[in-house]
Order: C-alpha cells, then structure tokens, then sequence
C-alpha cells in the first residue's frame, strides 16, 4: 500500500493539471437558422399571431439549443432576426416586441415571468438556457416609451430597438445590447441615442456582443476588443453575402485575425437573400466555419476554443501593416491601370499579364504591391491587382482602404470587381501588402467554392500576406482590407 503513493499523488497531480488545461478552452456553439417568416404585410396582427410564429421559429432554435449542450457547448449564439424575421414597417414589426429591462434588476424570466409585464419570448428563452444549464444569446425586439418631454421621442410616443440579449446557465438576462449602427432597411428601429458598449463575464472568460452592421464601425466594436479587452466577441447577424470581400466567412474570419480575437458568428439563412456563413473564429483562424448556398437547412456549429486567447502560446504577435510597404520603392512592372467598380467603389486595377512578376498599384494615400507566380496562366482566367483608398457607403459612410489580387469574372476587363465564386487558377506564391494608414487591417484568402484557407497563409509582422506552400484550391481573392475609422462621416444620430 505505502509504494501506491506515490502512484495516487503523480495521479491527482495529473488530475488537477489536466483540470487546469481543460478551464483553459472552452465549448462554444452558433446555429445558422433557416428562420420562418411572416406573411409580408404593413398592417400589424395580433399578439397572439405574433407570438405563434415566434415559437415556431424558437421550437426549432430549443432543439439547437439542446443538442449544443449534448456536445458540451457551454454558450449558443443564435442569429439577428431568428425569432421573427424581417422586412417590418415600424407599426407591423410592433406586436413582436417586448419591453427588456436592465439586466441590473438581477431577472430570472423562467422562474418570474410577470415581474416587468408580458414576456413569453423572453420567458421561454431564459427556460432553455436554465433548463440546458447554458449560456443562452438571442436577438428580439425592445421597446421603450416616451413622451414629449423627450425631444427625440418618436410621434408614436415608444423607442424600438434590435436587441440582444443573453441568459446564463441558471436563466438570469445578463446583458442586453441595442444595435447602434443600423443596416438602411432598418427603419422599423431607433439608433439608441449612445452607442453601447456591452459586456459579461464568464467562468471561461469576458465576452462582447454586438450586431450585424456594427462590425464595420469603431463603435461598439474597436472599443470592446481594443478598449474594454474582450477574449470573445458574441455576434448574431443576418449577412447578405456580397463578394468579392464582403462574405459572411471570409470577413468575419479576417476580423477575428486582424482584431486578434475569437468571434462567434451566427447569420440566418436564406438563399433567396443570400444569406448563409456562420462560423467559431480565432485569431488564428476558422475552428469551424459553414457556408451553404443551395439548400434551405440550417445548420449547427460546435467546436473548442481558447478561453483568453491573448494568454495563449499560439497567439499570434502584433502587426504593423504599412512596415514592409512603406520600406521599399515601387516595384518594376507594368504600369498599365483601369479603373473598375466594385460595388460602386472606383478601384484602380492592373491586369497580371504574366505567369509571375512583381507589381504596383496605387489609388490616393494607398499603394498595394504584389509579387505572385502562378501554377499555370490559364488564357480563359484574368486577374487583376487592386487598390481603393475612399468613402463607402449610403446611409451611414465609412472609409476603406483594400488591396487585392482578385479574380475577374470573365476574360473582359469590365468584369473585373463582380462577383464570382469559381476559378480554375492555383497560386505557388503570393506576397501581398499596402501602404495603410491604419493598423486596422484585416487579411482575407478565399478560394474557389467560396472556401476558406486555415492554415494556408500567414501575415507576416511587416504586414505582408503570404501563402505558405501554394494555394491547395483555385483562388477567388486574397485581399487586405483596412479601415480608417479616424475618416469615416459621423453616425447619422450625431448629424
């Protein structure tokens, strides 16, 4: 017995090591959700209507729910619209929306449901987060009255907002977030009238939420990573792919990398408004990713990731993105340039004539240079180098700065900058950079299929863009897309 000892200690030890590893990562889960929809129409229905679809749509998110947490997901992220869909008037969208108190009022709605009026959505929410024992993130409908002593009180006399909200294991509402940077169909809500910051602490670490749109602006989403420290940022979202950049994975893999920060990504889906691309991203790329254009099923995405990243040995270093390019004179090349649209966004192209070479670009205060070879120069197969340096945008404008090798959609130049999801062309090298005035970059390599290539590239701490061992698939696009947030036009509430 005496020599089992040390046996028992040398156990234990091991016990609480791997214990002490396991509290390092943790389950996450986001579901892609074929939502259902309301009949179209600008008159509103009852609450009871209302109310029917929204449990239709929850009844499929509960049984997400409860398989996320077979798996050992210790949080679910569902998407923006989830539970009712869009394409409201102001007035029709107003008998899905419940009133979400503070989560300082410490609310359990599955155990007191009645405490703030009518809640069933929230109710049942928190019921699946308690009765799954986890992390719950939703987006519904808040509102809000007001009256005339409030000069920005809407004339129907209530706020409306899109809103997040999470519940943890035990059903409490533990944050509640209104979307500040609104999409321009959005005219069913209100802007809150300051942006948001919203943030939870976890047993496997502090988490960030915001929306959609909110992605592409200094606030909330710089402020929660850079300022406030964020490990995760929580996003639901109902993204309308758009290449050549504005994929739901491809983007919002970049940002994780650029931000250095895990993102959990939830979109709808809807192939008909080309929504689809849900994913678990890290700083050092996709743990899981799901892009699915020609089906109507939703889908579940369940994978580990590093609770504090920052704290973790493959953490990747910080990045100066204009150190290589602004060390170096213009390549030698052909210096013949187009202009091209991409989006209504005039970028400056040159066409890559050759098999291999070295070239440069430059649109404004941004030049992109680029050395490449390619595997074989296919004559059906044009590609293109890009810079865009300016103000994109409708209702709400905001600067980018892009440099691209991108694929053209046909063998005619005027293609150039529309979308395309195939290619015949493999890469052996590529080494892209810009002259960016912002560290704000984020580095995006999308392959034929609309794939994503983990693993495939790096960014060096100079700021380049590099493959490591060719391309494995065709390529769409390698792009470094950077924003100036210092430029952008103010937010349409501070107009």
């Amino acid at each position: 017995m005496l020599h089992s000892w040390p046996l028992l200690h040398a156990g234990i030890l091991a016990l609480v090591v791997l214990q002490a590893l396991a509290s390092d990562t943790f389950i996450a889960a986001v579901y892609e959700h074929a939502v259902i929809l309301p009949d179209p129409t600008e008159k509103p229905v009852s609450p009871d209507d209302a109310l029917a679809l929204m449990n239709k749509n929850m009844d499929v998110l509960e049984r997400a729910i409860k398989e996320a947490a077979q798996q050992g997901a210790r949080i679910i992220v569902t998407p923006e619209d989830g539970i009712y869909g869009w394409r409201f008037t102001r007035e029709s969208i107003y008998p899905y929306l419940e009133d979400i108190p503070d989560p300082v009022m410490d609310w359990i709605p599955c155990t007191d449901p009645s405490r703030f009026g009518p809640a069933p959505v929230q109710e049942r929410l928190s019921c699946m987060a308690r009765n799954n024992s986890i992390y719950v993130v939703a987006n519904i409908g808040d509102k809000k009255l007001c009256n005339s002593s409030d000069p920005s009180c809407p004339s129907d006399g209530r706020y409306q907002y899109n809103t997040d909200v999470v519940f943890d294991p035990e059903g409490k509402l533990v944050a509640r977030y209104h979307k500040y940077n609104l999409f321009r169909g959005e005219t069913q809500f209100n802007y809150p009238k300051e942006p948001e910051a919203v943030t939870f602490e976890t047993p496997f670490g502090k988490f960030g939420i915001f929306t959609c749109f909110d992605i592409l602006f200094y606030e909330p989403a710089i402020i929660l990573v850079s300022k406030m420290q964020v490990d995760t940022v929580i996003f639901p979202t109902a993204w309308m792919n758009v290449l050549p950049f504005l994929t739901a994975v491809e983007f919002h893999s970049a940002w994780a990398m650029g931000m250095r920060v895990n993102l959990l990504s939830a979109n709808t889906h809807n192939i008909n408004f080309t929504m689809t691309g849900s994913g678990l991203f890290t700083p050092e790329g996709p743990a899981a990713y799901h892009y699915d254009s020609g089906t109507e099923e939703g889908c579940l995405l369940v994978a580990e990731l590093s609770a504090r990243p920052r704290l973790s040995p493959t953490y990747p270093p910080a990045v100066n993105w204009s150190l290589y390019a602004t060390s170096i004179k213009k390549f030698p090349g052909e210096n013949d340039t187009f202009s091209g649209s991409v989006r209504r966004d005039i970028f400056t192209f040159s066409e890559l004539r050759h098999k291999a070479g070295n070239y440069t670009v430059c649109q404004g205060d941004l030049c992109c240079h680029l050395v490449y070879q390619m595997s074989d120069k296919r004559k059906n197969e044009v590609y293109v180098l890009g810079a865009f340096d300016g103000l994109h945008g409708s209702l709400i404008k905001y600067h980018w700065q892009i440099c691209t090798l991108l694929k053209c959609k046909s063998t005619d130049l005027d293609t150039c900058g529309q979308p395309v999801e195939t290619a015949q062309t493999k890469f052996e090298m590529f080494s892209l950079s810009g002259t960016f005035g912002t560290n704000y970059v984020f580095p995006e390599v999308l392959y034929s299929g609309v794939h994503l290539a983990p693993g495939e590239f790096e960014v060096l701490r100079d700021g380049r863009l590099k493959n490591k061992h060719g391309t494995s698939k065709p390529l769409i696009t390698a792009t470094l897309f950077g924003r100036l947030y210092e430029k952008d036009l103010p937010h349409p509430l501070r107009t």
